[in-house]
């Protein structure tokens, strides 16, 4: 599934200000309950297992990049959630650059497998540093998504 199709300006968080990882993912469990994926009680649920996840390795990237996900039960669709934040959130990174592009994905455990390709799609669009950086130019949930689409129709 591609990025594009699973970001609607709802689930954008332009900008996402966090000061470290863990407050980004606090941010991250809560974007959904405004968008009408799950209740303000269920973020808890979601928080706790993507920094679970996190304290297993981290989900930071290169290039500002940085994909937290984590597999629950208790949803049945993948809600992925996009943050931006141009000056970045410290996120130990594989190379130590802030996370400045950070996608959110909350995964139905009985869909896991599925959706590793959703993470490799993920990862290869954002390899594109002509994709980073449009989106990091987005100072609105509407450019981001539009940005989105826009960029993901031209990856083969």
């Amino acid at each position: 599934m591609k990025l594009s199709e699973l970001i609607t300006t709802e689930l954008v968080e332009v900008p996402l200000l966090a000061d470290d990882k863990w407050q980004a993912l606090a941010t991250i469990a809560r974007v959904p309950v405004r968008a009408g994926r799950y209740s303000e009680s269920f973020a808890a649920t979601v928080e706790q297992a993507l920094v679970v996840r996190e304290r297993s390795m981290t989900t930071g990237m290169e290039n500002g990049i940085a994909i937290p996900h984590a597999a629950i039960d208790g949803i049945d669709d993948l809600i992925a959630v996009l943050g931006l934040n141009p000056v970045g959130i410290p996120f130990e990174t594989l190379d130590g650059a802030p996370a400045r592009i950070l996608i959110g994905l909350i995964i139905p455990r009985s869909k896991k497998l599925a959706h590793i390709k959703t993470l490799a799609e993920i990862a290869k669009l954002l390899s594109r540093a002509e994709v980073r950086d449009r989106l990091l130019r987005c100072t609105d949930a509407a450019s981001a998504v539009r940005a989105l689409q826009e960029m993901q129709a031209t990856v083969r």
